[in-house]
């Protein structure tokens, strides 16, 4: 299959900022509530993927909605900032030069489910700026991800596109935007079948769309 596009998720596909992201929200978590148990970088990678509001439920569930988002703000404030301070290289191997090269052939995109600010800051943290067309997510439009595809699709009106991710919630939204999904079986998801293709470095990604 020839594809005109390269849509990308974030979290287990291009990085892995769990380490960091755990460590922050556990700071948010016992300066705000800390009756709330605290997250480990396994029980992260279980949940990213998942909207924010998704998130906030399944962990914060002693927590009223409102208590929720409150500190789902505040996780999200300390993340960024972690992140932002964090000078070590926490991409998969391979996958910056790999995008860069990519980007030369057909458009590179970015759809996540994560919270608004983010990818700027995952596009200006690995010097992606000018190798990503587009991007769009959840904190943005408020929309799920198979949604957020069809976004991206129609604003830049793309023909044949393919999304790499690396768990089943990425494999659904694919199937109910009716796009291939290639399984970025590295990132955190298990136990995928019925892909259009698997990877188990991001670098095989471009024998098979170049």
């Amino acid at each position: 299959m020839k594809f005109d596009s390269l849509i990308l998720d974030v979290d287990g596909t291009i990085w892995n900022t769990t380490e960091i992201v755990s460590k922050a929200w556990n700071k948010a978590i016992k300066e705000s509530f800390p009756q709330v148990k605290e997250v480990s970088a396994k029980i992260l990678q279980q949940q990213f993927g998942k909207p924010m509001t998704e998130i906030a439920e399944n962990l914060f569930s002693p927590l009223s909605k409102e208590e929720q988002l409150i500190l789902m703000k505040k996780c999200e404030e300390y993340e960024q900032l972690a992140i932002d301070n964090n000078q070590t290289d926490i991409s998969y191997e391979g996958v910056i030069a790999s995008i860069k090269e990519i980007s030369k052939s057909i458009p590179v995109f970015i759809v996540s489910n994560c919270q608004s600010g983010y990818i700027e800051l995952v596009c200006r943290k690995n010097g992606l700026q000018d190798f990503i067309t587009g991007f769009t997510c959840f904190g943005d439009t408020g929309k799920f991800k198979d949604e957020n595809i069809r976004l991206i699709i129609e604003k830049y009106k793309l023909k044949a596109p393919v999304y790499v991710g690396d768990t089943l919630g990425d494999f659904q939204a694919c199937n109910k935007a009716a796009i291939p999904f290639i399984w970025a079986a590295y990132g955190f998801g298990k136990d995928i079948s019925g892909m259009y293709a698997k990877i188990e470095k991001f670098e095989d990604l471009k024998k098979i769309i170049l």
